[in-house]
C-alpha cells in the first residue's frame, strides 16, 4: 500500500514527472493491446478509446516534461531525451530510471536504493 501512496505523491516536480511517465507507459501498453485486437482479430473500433487516452497522456507527458525541465533546470540534452522518450513504447520508463540514476530528478535521485526499488 505504501508503494501506491509513493506513486500518487505529487508534491514535487520529480514525483509528478514520475507519475505521468508511468501513466504514459501504461497507456502505450493499452494501445498496443488494442492494436492487436484491431489488426489481428479485426475489431477496427478497438483502438478508439485507448488511442484517445494515450494521446491525452502523451500530450500531458510532453507538457510535464517541459515544466519539469524548467523547474529542475534540465539542460537541452536532458530535456530532449525526455521528449524523445515519449515516442517508443515504454521509453518514458527508461528515461525516468536513467534520469533518477543520474541525478536529474532531484529528491528521487537521493532516495535510498530500497525505496527506489519499491516504486
Amino acid at each position: 500500500m505504501e508503494t501506491m501512496s509513493n506513486i500518487l505523491d505529487l508534491r514535487t516536480p520529480a514525483k509528478r514527472f514520475r507519475l505521468v511517465a508511468i501513466l504514459e507507459a501504461i497507456t502505450w501498453l493499452a494501445l498496443l493491446i488494442a492494436m492487436f485486437f484491431k489488426w489481428v482479430l479485426g475489431h477496427t473500433e478497438a483502438v478508439a478509446v485507448p488511442g484517445m487516452v494515450h494521446g491525452i497522456v502523451f500530450v500531458a507527458f510532453v507538457l510535464i516534461s517541459l515544466v519539469t525541465a524548467m523547474q529542475l533546470r534540465w539542460g537541452v540534452k536532458v530535456t530532449g531525451l525526455a521528449l524523445v522518450s515519449s515516442i517508443p513504447p515504454f521509453g518514458t520508463l527508461v528515461f525516468e530510471w536513467w534520469a533518477q540514476r543520474n541525478g536529474h530528478l532531484a529528491e528521487l535521485s537521493d532516495e535510498p536504493t530500497s525505496q527506489r526499488l519499491a516504486v
